[in-house]
């Protein structure tokens, strides 16, 4: 008897049986989102034949055709190697900046003057001085994506632990703590949430970064074909890469928002 109590209690308190539909309606909306904007493609795309606007069926056939030819899946393989290492180095650098910037007031006086300089500096200005530096190489698309991810990183996370409750830190300095503890057990879990946010806007300016570089320096990976065919005027080529470009920005996306998710859960 008092399991089914408990029971019956966590379910009035998770909203009822309610609660339990309430992720799949919201599947089911954004499921019939995305085929009402499918069919409206579709539509669009055979009633103005536009050069630019091929009907959805096209793109996915010339998906398919591209699939086919190996020519997705290499510079796919290309383009997420660099974007990999790019977040990654731009993570570790941002995160790390922008907590010190956060709690300490003269690294902020020293360097936060560069920082919102750089963030508002339009990223392919550099594309020189990286080309200069690091020629055809990896690493230059690797500075690219480094330059539009790492700056909005360090802003968001210096700001999130700046936003702790001070209460937190001089409770933990009343009973001893050390500057290390402080950190790992009351600033980083007190930040996640603003952090996070910061990480997935990040994610996205990677594959953005990540497609520029490509574009407008090497002509490697995605960015590449798709360089190369919009030379062409193939607009159902340059979209069904986009369509994957999008791909793999939602599912970076995803598991950016479900890792927040898990290492947040206490905030709920």
């Amino acid at each position: 008897m008092a399991s089914v109590a408990a029971e019956a209690a966590r379910v009035r308190r998770a909203g009822g049986p309610r609660a339990l539909w309430r992720p799949l309606r919201g599947s089911a909306m954004q499921g019939l989102a995305l085929l009402g904007g499918v069919v409206l493609w579709e539509a669009f795309g055979w009633l103005l034949a536009l050069p630019w606007l091929p009907p959805f069926s096209k793109v996915v056939a010339a998906l398919g055709q591209l699939i086919q030819s190996g020519e997705i899946l290499g510079n796919l393989a290309v383009s997420l190697r660099t974007l990999v290492v790019g977040f990654s180095l731009s993570l570790v650098v941002g995160l790390v900046v922008g907590a010190l910037m956060g709690r300490y007031r003269r690294v902020e006086q020293a360097i936060g003057i560069y920082v919102n300089a750089l963030l508002f500096t339009p990223s392919l200005v550099f594309a020189p001085i990286f080309f200069a530096f690091f020629h055809l190489s990896d690493w230059t698309r690797i500075a690219v994506i480094v330059k539009y991810v790492v700056f909005i990183l360090i802003i968001n996370t210096a700001t999130a632990i700046r936003t702790t409750d001070p209460a937190l830190v001089e409770m933990a300095r009343s009973f001893g703590a050390t500057e290390r503890q402080i950190f790992l057990r009351i600033l980083l879990p007190a930040s996640l949430l603003i952090a996070f946010a910061g990480i997935r806007l990040g994610v996205g300016r990677a594959v953005k970064g990540m497609i520029t570089g490509e574009m407008f320096i090497a002509f490697v990976g995605l960015g590449g074909v798709v360089q190369k065919y919009g030379s062409q005027f193939d607009a159902s080529r340059v979209l069904a890469i986009s369509l994957v470009i999008l791909v793999v920005a939602l599912v970076l996306g995803t598991a950016v928002q479900a890792l927040d998710r898990r290492l947040t859960r206490w905030a709920d």
